[in-house]
This record gives C-alpha cells, structure tokens and sequence, in this order.
C-alpha cells in the first residue's frame, strides 16, 4: 500500500486576544465597585496615570487610535440616539433562546434589583438561552447545581450516574452538555479539576502571547506541584528550561485564575448604581453612561516627557514598562464603556415599547440578537450585561431584565415572556372578587389575545409572579 502527500488549505476562523484584549474583556464584567476598586488601584500603582480634571492637554498619541471594531459596525442613523461624551477612553471587546413554553420563565430570574447574582443563576441564565433540548438543559442544570462556590466541578464520577438516572443521557451526551457549560463565563468553570480549569483559560488565550505554548506544558499536576514548591532558579534548572522563558510562561499562568467563581461571591449590596442613564428629549430617547462610574483618567504628561527611547538603564525600562500599562490599562477601560454603552443602546432601540408603555409592549430579545446587531460574541453581550444596571423613566432595571425569550403568536409573530408577565398580572388584577380566574382561563384570555402558551406555562409565570391559586385567591377574598 502506497501513501501519497498532498498540501491543502484549510479555511477558518479563530479569535486571537492580545493581552489588551484579554484585560479588556475581565474588566467588562466588572460590577461598578471592582471597577472603581481596579481603576484606584491603578493609579496607586502607575505613575503614568492620573485622573483628568480638565486643566491640561491629554496624552498625544504616537500614532491615531485606530477604530474599534463595535464602533466600525454601528451606523450613523440609529434611530436612538447614544451620548458618547460621557465615555472615557480605552478598547471593546453564547447560546439562543429556549423555544418551548416551559423554558420561557427564564426571564422572571433576571428581577433582582438588590443584590448581585449568584454564580448559579449566571450560568442558568446561560443555559437558558444555550438552543439545548429539554434532557440538556435538565442535564445542565444539575451540574450547575454541583459546581461548588469557586466555580469547579468537584465529584465528577458520582456525579454522571446522576445526571443519566435523571435526564436519561448517555454519558457521551453528558460530555457534551458539560462542554457547553465550560464555554460559559466566567472561563474555566465547571472544570473537574485545578489543570483543566487553567486550560480551560489558556485554551482561549491569543496563541502569540510571550510564553503561550510553554505554560501550556507547564499546566500539568506534577508540574504545578513543583512550581509552587521551588524557586523560579531551581525550577528551570529541574525543568531544563531558560529562566527567561519560564518567567514568560509563569506570568501567563499567573494570570489565571484557579477559582474562576470568586467573582461571584456573595455580596451585601444595600443599592444600586446605575451603569446606564436612559432620559427622553425633543430628539428621543437618549442613552448615556454614569459619569460617576466612567471616571476620566489619562497618561501624565511629565512623566511621559521623561522617557527617552535610546536610554536603556532600569529607570527607563519601568518608565517604559508603566507607560504600556497605562495604555493598556485605558484602552481597556474604553472598551469596558464603549461595549456597555453599544449593548445599553441597542438594548434601548429594541426595547423603546417599553420604555414608552409598558412591561405588555416588551419585545422579544435575546443575547444573539444583539450580539449580530454589534457583531460581537453572544458571551461579550452577556459580560456586559452581568450586574449593569440602567435607570429609566420607569425605574431601574438590571440590563438582563430586557431580554425575554420568544412566544409564538397565533398570527405568526412573537410576544416576550416579560409581556406575558404583565398580561397575566393584570388579567388577575382584574378578576372577580367571586370568581377567580384559572390557570386554564388565563390561558384562553392569553389565546383570545393572539397568544398561545400552555397552562403549565401560567402557572409557573404566575407563580413567579407570588400570586396565589385560584382557591387561595378566592379563599383570601372570602375572608375579607
């Protein structure tokens, strides 16, 4: 048997990030107190940044910023108007919506105002919108239940006779759901152990990163085990590798996170802050970020002027070193703002019913369809979208309110579960003191209004919704 060798040329596509880029997307799901936290830190720590009060000339930059990619693909005539100059500088950077009935009350997870999400309902929020079948997405919810507080996976093997009793999966079929779910944010959750969440992380990294494909190698248990238990000196010397090219590699290592869930540990918020102003003009609706959560930082003009590219001596080379971190550090912060100010726009362009009458003229809306909108990924939108918060007219809402999944209507169009929230709510509002009106009832209203959804499917949104049954209602009433 012969063997011929041929070439050929494979055509993909795959998402390099730079280190900008990879701070970029951290500080995007920052809440407003980390980022303050992030951005106080930085200033204690580079002197080549300042907060801007107004008196001096910004930072002149070597060459022009070139555009970012969110701003390259937003047209000049949205219909909503979307106030930049609250934004300071620095760059930009998931799954679809359940179809059935059953998934739809989703949405009703996503009304806390007052505190923070747990890791759990983050991912359920995930899984939700992740286009998986009824035994996946039964299948998904179990193992986000055993993901333990630091975001790992503990008790693997126990854990898949479970998932197959419950759900009916084959193993195989679980792996993919468990797969699924580490493509979630944050990276490396629900890894079964310490190296594949790391991996899980290094996985996603940009493949020219200084030390990439080294720290790759390193991620193994024996490996780390002798890391953390021997001198970086010593450690090269056991490994036969370059010090220089084991510092590269650790410092890649250094920035993952082995409890990619901590971000997620409980906090007692006693109010919130709003990420996002939405007010309404002559012109429409405007949208604008909080100044007070957008502070204005720049480079230091004097310490800047004291760099001299032909000077090689250590003072120079840390000049150097915090000038490119400054600039990191504001490019970031102008994508963080920049992606949560495109997402908050077209959030309010598609949601402007709303905002004008009410929860029953909410639109469908899910992360895909802003994500193809701004032609980012559907994991960037749901970054963005984790404990923001935008103050309207009405209120203030966690961005993740705005998105609903889709219900067929009877005349081939589609309604929002958050419209039919507000439907069901207010046909019980309405009801006979004497005669309360039925799960069943209720969606036969619901049909005669074009919208058809299964009884089971009322009575979870109503339950949702703290409203009793029809016997407590009516045994509520008689007693008054």
């Amino acid at each position: 048997m012969s063997m011929k060798q041929a070439l050929g040329l494979n055509l993909g596509q795959t998402l390099t990030m730079t280190p900008a880029l990879q701070q970029a997307i951290r500080m995007l799901q920052l809440s407003t107190l980390d980022l303050k936290t992030e951005i106080q830190e930085a200033l204690d720590t580079n002197v080549m940044l300042e907060a801007d009060d107004g008196t001096d000339d910004v930072e002149a930059a070597d060459e022009p910023r070139a555009q970012t990619t969110a701003e390259a693909d937003i047209p000049d005539n949205l219909p909503v108007d979307a106030d930049w100059s609250d934004i300071y500088a620095a760059p930009a950077a998931a799954p679809s919506a359940p179809a059935g009935d059953d998934e739809d009350y989703w949405a009703y997870r996503q009304a806390n105002l007052t505190s923070a999400p747990s890791l759990a309902d983050h991912l359920i929020w995930q899984a939700d919108m992740a286009g998986l079948s009824i035994a996946e997405r039964a299948a998904a919810e179990i193992l986000i239940d055993a993901v333990s507080a630091d975001g790992l996976l503990h008790d693997w093997d126990e854990l898949v006779p479970v998932v197959t009793k419950q759900t009916g999966l084959t193993p195989t079929a679980i792996d993919t759901v468990l797969d699924t779910v580490q493509g979630f944010d944050p990276p490396g959750v629900a890894a079964r152990s310490l190296c594949e969440c790391l991996m899980l992380q290094w996985a996603g990294l940009d493949t020219n990163t200084p030390g990439h494909a080294l720290a790759g190698r390193l991620i193994t248990p024996e490996t780390l085990t002798m890391l953390a238990e021997t001198d970086a000196a010593r450690a090269a010397q056991r490994l036969d590798i370059d010090a220089p090219a084991l510092a590269e590699a650790l410092a890649v290592i250094r920035c993952l996170s082995p409890s990619p869930g901590d971000a997620f540990a409980a906090l007692d918020v006693a109010y919130v802050v709003p990420e996002v102003f939405v007010t309404r003009s002559s012109a429409g609706w405007q949208v604008a970020l909080n100044p007070d959560i957008a502070p204005r930082l720049r480079i230091n003009s004097y310490y800047q002027s004291l760099i001299k590219r032909a000077d090689k001596s250590a003072d120079q080379s840390t000049l150097k070193s915090h000038l490119q971190e400054a600039r990191f550090f504001l490019n970031s912060l102008k994508s963080r703002n920049d992606t949560l100010l495109e997402v908050a726009h077209t959030i309010v362009e598609a949601q402007r019913g709303f905002l004008e009458y009410g929860e029953e003229a909410m639109k469908p809306l899910v992360l895909r369809d802003v994500a193809e909108r701004l032609d980012i990924h559907e994991s960037t939108v749901s970054r963005a979208t984790a404990n923001k918060y935008m103050q309207t007219p009405r209120g203030v809402y966690e961005l993740k309110y705005f998105f609903s999944s889709h219900v067929s209507t009877t005349d081939g169009g589609s309604a929002s579960a958050t419209a039919i929230q507000a439907m069901i709510k207010r046909l019980i509002a309405a009801e006979p003191a004497d005669k309360p009106l039925s799960d069943s009832k209720l969606a036969d209203q619901l049909l005669e209004a074009g919208i058809k959804v299964a009884r089971r499917t009322v009575a979870k949104y109503r339950e949702a919704l703290g409203i009793a049954p029809t016997h407590e209602r009516r045994k509520k009433r008689s007693n008054c």
